[in-house]
């Protein structure tokens, strides 16, 4: 069976396809036939090494990905849920040595994997398990009440645009910053204040909100930067460990969609939440399993709008 992986640590050119053994649904499995793997920086950390920063035993050779999308081939013994075989499904991976998405069959606990959004592709349906749990898990960590204002930063990128269609479904307030080539995706996205990317983020939010937004949901790795931007007693999450010093009663917090594994019912919700048009999938194109370096170079250069995939079919 074929992967994408890396036996050693560097630049997007140690991927490389790799054959490894096929695999079985065991009791409470679901074994998938993979179409479609989305490229996130969570992988960009593990390819290059960063990650040794979080994970001082990192196994090598290791295949990465975290999101999948594809057709069920195998139900083990003692499964619960509603997936039949021959189903179209996603699901998020946590990665561990050769487990990881970037393979063309893979197996997961039966509550890793839900039913795809229906009128979907493969690649589209792959950018939503990860992404779309890390922006719920950010959400429900700032903890915000209907009519109280988020900021977002990050906000063209696959999570902070889940943030930002989330939040407004919630019945949140959203600023966030753009350059100008994003204010009409932002727009697009329900963001009801726009704030010029740059110098001074946090005066840029009180020229709209003088004390002070409700929360702020990090995406762009500000940290420090957008601490004053978040008024007293307000909160603060981060996507990357950031975890601001004790100040002003802001409640600080790191999301680590670990904490959403297996969690089916918020997978499902996220799904239906893509069919009812209030969360939009978007692919910033794909490559082959061969080429799958070069989404990791075009991630590494910035400014992709949705998510990379490698295509399997």
């Amino acid at each position: 069976m074929r992967a994408v992986g890396f036996k050693e640590f560097g630049d997007p050119e140690v991927l490389e396809v790799m054959d490894i053994p096929e695999v079985s649904a065991g009791p409470g499995e679901i074994r998938i036939k993979n179409y479609a793997s989305a490229v996130n920086p969570t992988d960009i950390v593990s390819r290059s090494g960063l990650i040794s920063q979080f994970r001082k035993d990192f196994p090598l050779p290791s295949v990465p990905g975290m999101d999948i999308s594809g057709i069920v081939d195998q139900i083990g013994e003692g499964v619960e849920t509603d997936i039949s075989i021959g189903d179209k499904v996603m699901g998020m991976v946590i990665p561990n040595e050769l487990h990881g998405a970037y393979r063309e069959q893979i197996t997961l606990n039966q509550f890793a994997v839900v039913k795809a959004p229906e009128g979907y592709s493969f690649a589209e349906s792959s950018t939503l398990p990860m992404n779309g749990l890390t922006a719920r898990l950010s959400l429900d960590l700032l903890n915000l009440n209907k009519g109280q204002v988020v900021a977002v930063t990050g906000g063209p990128g696959a999570y902070g645009g889940y943030v930002i269609q989330l939040a407004k479904a919630d019945g949140l307030t959203v600023i966030a910053d753009s350059n100008e080539n994003d204010i009409e995706l932002l727009n697009e996205l329900g963001v009801d204040h726009i704030i010029p990317r740059g110098e001074n983020f946090s005066e840029k939010i009180k020229e709209v909100f003088p004390e002070g937004v409700d929360g702020i949901a990090d995406g762009a790795l500000l940290n420090e930067k957008a601490i004053d931007a978040v008024k007293d007693n307000g909160s603060f999450t981060s996507v990357r460990g950031f975890r601001g010093e004790p100040q002003r009663n802001i409640n600080f917090t790191t999301t680590w969609v670990i904490e959403y594994d297996c969690d089916f019912d918020k997978l499902d919700k996220l799904r239906q939440q893509v069919e009812e048009g209030l969360i939009s999938l978007r692919v910033a194109d794909t490559v082959t399993p061969e080429n799958a370096f070069e989404a990791h170079k075009r991630l590494d250069a910035g400014g992709t709008r949705g998510r990379m995939v490698i295509n399997w079919e």
